[in-house]
């Protein structure tokens, strides 16, 4: 209400504020503002809050950058041939992967909707095997060690950590369902670990427009994880470094990873889905097109949205902040072009 909206201008005039309750209000102004139609004014506030979460931040871009660049080097399809074999045989997880706000708790509540499959949430075990094993050997490897350290882990090694990951998620499988969903989308920086622990789970890429996948992000108070978020240059860097990484693993493990574009989901809802079954190795199930029917907790920013049937409403709504949005643009680069066109059906 318009006594809400005075209300957290008053409290933000208040020189003694903390300043992450005044990001707070930042970011609320700016979805309050939003709604409002009132874009300009919109953005100058979820500005202000990303930059009141940025001076706090230790987020290092070229480190991010550094990383990813390594993992292309040393996870080679050479690298994966000579491993071929390794890790548990267990099919059951199916890793979502991506960047946030990309369509990944639609793709989950669609698959929680088949009979096989169990949806869970966003998952940390994988990135905490990674933070293990880069403690352990770090002193090996020097300040980087991961991804260095995946080259270092024998048939017996992968095998241990496949079944370690199993057994510690196990917590999280409610039904008997022979299949669950682990919805963690930084896990995309981690294929290789996955690939070499449980070669037979199944891994979905979920992809949005880069200008609009963005946007969503910057625009969203992120509890914790997503330091990335916080600049708008940041981000696009980011969106890059994942899109360049998914393309090396297209090449180093083709076939691999199933690709899903958010645009593409909401336009050809079916038979998209299908697809999506099909990789799974699942029949096709009518409920799963009635994922909005599904109860199941979901606890993400998008827990209300799956509540509905797929709406179109998102696609474009970026646009009405494009003015602004040139640091993300420039950032971006060439993947702005490159993004696919989405087919009329």
């Amino acid at each position: 209400t318009t006594a809400d909206i005075e209300a957290m201008r008053t409290q933000l005039a208040r020189p003694q504020l903390p300043a992450d309750d005044r990001a707070q209000l930042h970011f609320a102004l700016g979805k309050a503002l939003e709604d409002e139609a009132r874009y300009e004014e919109s953005f100058g506030h979820y500005a202000e809050a990303n930059h009141l979460r940025r001076l706090s931040s230790h987020y290092d871009p070229d480190r991010t950058t550094g990383r990813l660049e390594r993992s292309r080097e040393i996870l080679t399809r050479e690298f994966f041939a000579a491993r071929r074999g390794y890790g548990t045989d267990a099919p059951d997880p199916i890793f979502i992967v991506g960047m946030p706000r990309a369509g990944s708790t639609l793709l989950e509540q669609i698959l929680a909707s088949h009979s096989a499959v169990e949806g869970t949430m966003e998952l940390p075990n994988i990135m905490s095997l990674v933070g293990q094993l880069a403690a352990e050997r770090g002193g090996r490897y020097g300040a980087s060690p991961y991804p260095a350290l995946l080259a270092d882990l024998d048939a017996a090694e992968c095998r241990a950590l496949g079944e370690r990951y199993l057994a510690e998620t196990r917590v999280q499988r409610r039904t008997r369902r022979a299949f669950f969903i682990d919805k963690m989308p930084n896990n995309f920086a981690h294929l290789g670990l996955i690939q070499l622990i449980l070669p037979n789970a199944r891994i979905i890429d979920a992809r949005r427009h880069p200008l609009a996948c963005c946007f969503s992000v910057f625009k969203q108070n992120f509890a914790r994880g997503q330091q990335f978020a916080y600049d708008l240059g940041d981000l696009g860097r980011y969106y890059r470094d994942y899109v360049a990484l998914m393309s090396h693993f297209d090449n180093a493990l083709p076939g691999r990873v199933h690709r899903v574009f958010y645009e593409r989901l909401i336009e050809d809802t079916e038979g998209q889905v299908r697809r999506l079954l099909e990789y799974c190795g699942l029949p096709f199930e009518a409920s799963c097109l009635r994922f909005y029917e599904n109860e199941r907790a979901v606890r993400t920013p998008s827990s209300e949205q799956v509540r509905k049937p797929i709406f179109r409403d998102a696609l474009d709504h970026w646009r009405h902040f494009e003015p602004w949005l040139e640091p993300l643009k420039s950032a971006v680069g060439a993947v702005l072009a490159t993004y696919p066109e989405v087919p009329q059906f």
